[in-house]
């Protein structure tokens, strides 16, 4: 059996970048790509923001102050990004790797949890309710769009954000779900630290040969 080649893909370490800029410049490049344009993986934090996906209900919202609520175009329901929290955008084009719409959510929940493992913590995922858990609490949360064959949006992976916002929501459409992060369950309590650390994983799992 012949492995299938390793589609060119650069990754960017983006730092701490505004929510909705950046979301339209994965829809750019998204729109943009042709059959030859390398896959981009971006590592990044956001600014306080509550996220409501394309169907989400805004009944999930409960109270959030000052802190934005902006509709986008991915699945799922009401999240918070904040600073602590690495985010990770994978603009693959699907085709190209050989991956459909489950297999990319299962690779970005894979990568959180090997990762989580190499630190000791012993994480899963949840049938029906994407993402990443430990011990009920939700780690990491996933939504991705597809479009012209590609993916766009992602996974974010809880590090030393602030845990209060999410108390503001249902996160995920799920009332009185806790969260956890990494800074809470091992020594890890910088993102960049945490973005290293995922990288490689990332990397395999959506181009496993």
């Amino acid at each position: 059996m012949t492995a299938r080649p390793v589609p060119q893909h650069l990754v960017r370490h983006l730092g701490l970048v505004d929510y909705e800029p950046t979301w339209r410049a994965m829809q750019r490049f998204t729109d943009e790509r042709g059959p030859a344009t390398p896959d981009e993986i971006w590592l990044l934090e956001h600014p306080p923001v509550f996220t409501l996906g394309m169907n989400a209900s805004r009944d999930h919202v409960l109270a959030p102050g000052a802190i934005p609520v902006v509709q986008i175009d991915r699945g799922g329901q009401v999240t918070y990004h904040g600073p602590g929290q690495l985010v990770v955008y994978p603009l693959v084009d699907l085709r190209r790797a050989g991956l459909g719409v489950r297999d990319i959510v299962t690779a970005l929940e894979r990568s959180v949890i090997d990762y989580a493992a190499e630190l000791g913590i012993a994480a899963e995922c949840r049938k029906g309710a994407p993402g990443v858990y430990v011990e009920g609490r939700k780690l990491a949360s996933v939504g991705i769009r597809v479009r012209r064959g590609a993916s766009y949006h992602g996974t974010a992976l809880n590090v030393s954000v602030d845990l209060e916002p999410f108390r503001r929501i249902n996160p995920c459409g799920y009332a009185g779900l806790e969260m956890t992060r990494l800074a809470d369950l091992s020594e890890v309590g910088s993102v960049s630290i945490a973005a290293q650390g995922i990288e490689p994983h990332l990397l395999r799992h959506l181009y496993a040969q």
